[in-house]
């Protein structure tokens, strides 16, 4: 299937690792122009030269803090004025739930929510109402939000609630913005094999007194295909998403983890 994304312009948070980085590369190979965007140059370098290595069609890197709003929206301008706009918004800068601060309720302090909400659910925001008025002047683009299942579990105090206000922002733009040819959803991964993996699950072994095979086949054991999805296999649905081939999709969240057994989602 050709997703007609060959040429189109593409910012991607959160770009230097795990989703953002393997979303980056899932679009160059679709012959997108695309743009990362991270807080760690030396990271975002290291990832553009390895997209440009492996035949990106061009790759720049703009080391930008999205908790800054001014920040946001040079960036945007830097973006703009290289590639001549925008197309395609992929927000995936945030840190993994696993790495968040303690949840149960005597713990859990109103910084460390805030520092979430800063970080994810303000900085998506940022980012999408920096790209909105070219998208909109164009009459098309995307805007994917790569949130997580927490949204969907009460596990977590913090992460269940900054997925679920991102994902109530998703729905939110997606009425404003698809009258205007801009289709914005959200996408919730749940535990993926990135870089990061190996230490999860070294930790996970050690907290429970265990083998780091037997702490492996817990976390499979978490999905419906038996084992925890890749980040390119997210970036995969990702991708599409930020295809003309979605247009049937706008303001939804689409699960990218694998399969929750036990639940029904309609």
């Amino acid at each position: 299937m050709d997703l007609h994304l060959d040429g189109r312009r593409a910012i991607v948070t959160g770009g230097s690792r795990g989703i953002g980085l393997a979303t980056a590369r899932a679009l160059a190979a679709e012959g997108v122009r695309v743009a990362l965007v991270a807080r760690d140059a030396d990271g975002l370098a290291a990832a553009a030269a390895g997209l440009s290595e492996a035949g990106a069609p061009e790759v720049m890197e703009v080391p930008t803090d999205t908790t800054d709003d001014a920040a946001v929206r040079a960036m945007t301008g830097t973006v703009a004025d290289r590639f001549g706009g925008v197309d395609v918004l992929v927000n995936a800068a945030a840190r993994p739930a696993s790495a968040g601060p303690p949840t149960d309720l005597a713990s859990v302090t109103d910084d460390a929510v805030r520092t979430e909400l800063e970080t994810k659910l303000l900085g998506y925001l940022r980012c999408a109402r920096a790209v909105a008025p070219l998208m909109t002047a164009q009459g098309w683009g995307r805007i994917v939000n790569v949130s997580g299942l927490n949204a969907r579990k009460s596990t977590s105090l913090v992460g269940s609630v900054r997925n679920v206000a991102v994902a109530s922002m998703s729905a939110a733009l997606a009425q404003e913005l698809g009258p205007h040819g801009v289709n914005v959803t959200v996408v919730h991964p749940g535990i993926t094999q990135t870089e990061r993996t190996p230490g999860v699950i070294a930790d996970r072994a050690a907290a429970a007194g265990t083998d780091e095979a037997a702490a492996r086949a817990e976390l499979d054991a978490t999905t419906t295909i038996g084992r925890i999805t890749t980040a390119a296999e997210v970036a995969d649905v990702i991708t599409f998403l930020c295809s003309p081939r979605s247009v049937a999709i706008n303001g939804d969240a689409v699960p990218t983890g694998g399969g929750t057994p036990g639940t029904t989602h309609y």
